[in-house]
Parts: C-alpha cells; structure tokens; sequence
C-alpha cells in the first residue's frame, strides 16, 4: 500500500502508521502499520487513498455498521476513540517516551515518530534525555509501585495509572548542575540498552523507500520532494542479518534483561538513581518508605507554597485599572 498510487496524487504514507502495543515496547518489534485516516478527513476525502480505503471498507465496515453505538456507524472509516491532544502533543516530536500500561518491570523507552501507540501504551509528550531519567529512577518506580494498581496475577506485574502515578507525581527542579548528570546518565543507560538488544554483529541497517509528503506524518524522512512537496521517505530499519541471528535477537527483550539484570545494567540504574537523588537532595540510600514520605512531603509544601501564593495575590489592593474594570461590569 505504501508505493501504490492514489487518482488525487497524495501518498498512501498519508494514513499508513507504525502501531505499536505492550508487547512490541517490552519485547520485540513486530513492525506492524495500521490505516488511520485521521480526524478531519471525511468519507469522500478517504475514499482517494484507493487501497487503504478499500481494505477498511472490506474488513471494518459490516462490523462497524452493526455496533449499536452511533458513533461507531456513522463514523466507520475512523478510529472511534482518538485523543486528539496526544496526536498534537506527539506530532512535532521526533521521539516520544512511552510505557506499558501492565508490566513487571516499570520500564520506560523511546518510540520514534510517527508511530501510533495502543490504548495499553502509556505515551509521554517528552522528548529529551532528562524526563527518561527522572522517569526511569528507583525514586519515580517507588512513587509508581504505591500509586498504581496491582494486578490480580502478581506476575504478571502492576499496572500504572497516569493520574496517581505520573500527574500527582513531585519532579524535581534541579540546577543545571544537576540536571547534566541525570540525561548524560540515562542517555547511556539507553544506548547501552539498545546495544545489548540489536548487537552489530547479529543485525543490519535496511533502509525502507516509499512515497511520503512534506506536510504527511513522515515528513522528517523525506528527501528530494518535488514542487508538490511529495517525495521519497528513507525510513531506517535494523534487522537480523540472517535466521540464525533472528533466533537469538528474539530472546532480546526488554522483559528478559530486567529479569537478568546483569551487572553492567545494575551499575548503570545505580549511576543513575543516584544522580536523580541529588536532583532532589536525598541522600542515594533511602529506602522505598522513606522515599515516598519525602515525596509526600515534598507534595504538600509545593501545595502550601501555592496557597500562598495565591492568598498573597489575592490581598494586593487593586489597580486604578482593576476598579475601572469592576465599575464598568
């Protein structure tokens, strides 16, 4: 579908999307792409990206059109349940940090753009170095573990609800001093990651070509566009140089190098946990009870902070303006 031509001249990169679930974060990559005609497109505008539009047609359709919901029917060619503030905080990102929803391991890792993120992949507007190690530190997964949710099977893991686990959760506000270290540390801590996952000597970089726009959602890839703004994406991908090497890649995962934990990636979370303590000024050997009463109290005297921040701008006496205004209402 990617290089097959439309009749209105676009590309079908347009709607075609990397898509990715719980599995591909925490184990490997299964290179799988879903048709997403977006949220402004109508019926009539789908319809020209030929083959996409047919395979929705032919696969989702009847389906769609006996759901009892509304929105589901009328609206079959669409993905029902979008969040349009995620796709418009991820767009002009070259990279995103995302986590599972369920997993053993708090783990957190890139995914680079554009690729859509399943409903059990957590998907954060942060691009740089500093929020993967904050985000990755003994101190967040203590605060994460608390808050979040066990699930019933405790092998498999606890579930990580954004609001307890990431939206009440205190970040530091270090100096530039401190704020170094941690990126330089995470950004280590993910290199040597990806190494262990795609060693150079059992994979090979392959370039994937297609069509794609200046103004589609692969437009960091394109090159050589012509006066219509549409060229050609160079889209690069790593792969097992051979069968024997896919078998051993396959073991690779995530899920299994925090099951080992071997010493280099010990050493490397220790590195890292303790520059993110100093980010806070807590001493590096804490335990997880006294991490969380710190954090607790670090929450209400930023709380306290605020109300009186507040209460204060509430007592300036008020400007010439401001009585103007009051009289006038």
């Amino acid at each position: 579908m990617l290089r097959e031509p439309n009749p209105h001249g676009r590309p079908n990169s347009d709607v075609l999307l990397p898509w990715v679930n719980g599995l591909d974060v925490m184990r490997r990559p299964r290179r799988m792409f879903i048709i997403d005609f977006g949220l402004a497109r109508t019926e009539e505008d789908c319809a020209k990206y030929d083959a996409p539009f047919a395979h929705v047609r032919e696969r989702v359709r009847r389906e769609r059109l006996s759901n009892k919901r509304a929105l589901y029917a009328r609206y079959w060619w669409c993905h029902v349940e979008p969040r349009p503030g995620m796709l418009a905080a991820l767009a002009p990102l070259p990279r995103f940090l995302t986590s599972a929803a369920v997993t053993k391991h708090r783990l957190f890792a890139w995914l680079e753009s554009p690729t859509l993120p399943d409903h059990q992949v957590f998907a954060f507007a942060l691009d740089d170095d500093f929020s993967l190690g904050v985000l990755h530190s003994r101190i967040h997964e203590a605060w994460a573990r608390a808050q979040g949710t066990q699930v019933r099977e405790r092998e498999r893991g606890f579930r990580y609800t954004p609001t307890t686990c990431f939206e009440n959760f205190p970040l530091p506000a270090p100096s530039v001093e401190q704020r170094t270290p941690i990126a330089d540390t995470a950004k280590e801590l993910n290199v040597l990651r990806e190494s262990w996952r795609n060693p150079p000597e059992w994979t090979a970089p392959r370039t994937l070509t297609f069509p794609g726009a200046l103004d589609g959602p692969w437009r960091r890839f394109v090159r050589d566009a012509e006066a219509r703004g549409i060229g050609t994406v160079h889209y690069p991908l790593t792969e097992p140089r051979d069968a024997e090497c896919a078998a051993k890649l396959a073991k690779r995962t995530l899920t299994n190098l925090y099951n080992e934990r071997p010493a280099w990636l010990a050493n490397a979370h220790a590195k890292l946990d303790a520059a993110v303590a100093a980010s806070y000024a807590f001493p590096a050997d804490l335990s997880d009870d006294e991490i969380l009463s710190r954090l607790l109290a670090l929450n209400l005297a930023r709380v306290a902070a605020e109300q009186a921040t507040a209460k204060k701008q509430a007592a300036k006496p008020r400007t010439s303006r401001a009585k103007a205004a009051e009289e006038m209402l």
